[in-house]
């Protein structure tokens, strides 16, 4: 049984949430943002909070029940104070750049490494930290490991892309007799 969305999930000031026809609507100063539920769970939204329960119990109904909760949380959070990831661009010769909506990279390759930023991301480029920034959790997320998949760091050297908070465990390498 999900412990996550058996709790109420109160509504910060200055949001609204909406639910219509499967759709869950979350309103704030930021921005919208909408997300499909699936009939088996249950929205229901009053005096400052939404609750959340599973029509039937089943396993994979149960298993939605603590995922929506999550959802909704971000939703919330994210309409509130934007969500943001920091990559940090390792390796000499490697360059990171913001030109219009795309990002440019320099990883190495013979050719420069070109990834179109999505209309709902900030993306920065300053030295060797890429940051990105939006009010969707999982657009954030999903766009940073999409970059940070174009070079991952190895652990010789340390070289590529890495989370600004990632640990790198390197390893000593060949010995000279």
């Amino acid at each position: 049984m999900s412990r996550i969305a058996k709790k109420p999930i109160a509504i910060p000031e200055k949001t609204e949430v909406m639910y219509s026809g499967g759709t869950v609507t979350v309103k704030g100063p930021l921005g919208e943002l909408k997300k499909e539920f699936r009939p088996e769970i249950e929205v229901k939204i009053g005096n400052g909070e939404v609750l959340l329960s599973p029509t039937r119990n089943s396993l994979d109904v149960l298993a939605l029940w603590g995922t929506y909760g999550s959802h909704l949380r971000n939703m919330m959070a994210g309409v509130n104070t934007p969500y943001q990831k920091k990559l940090i661009v390792e390796g000499i010769g490697f360059k990171s750049d913001v030109k219009g909506k795309e990002l440019v990279l320099a990883l190495g390759f013979s050719h420069p490494v070109k990834v179109s930023i999505p209309d709902n991301l900030k993306v920065t480029a300053e030295k060797n930290v890429i940051t990105v920034s939006g009010i969707d959790c999982e657009a954030v997320g999903q766009f940073a490991a999409k970059v940070r998949a174009l070079k991952k760091p190895e652990p010789y050297k340390g070289k590529g892309i890495r989370y600004d908070d990632e640990v790198i465990r390197r390893k000593q390498g060949k010995k000279s007799v």
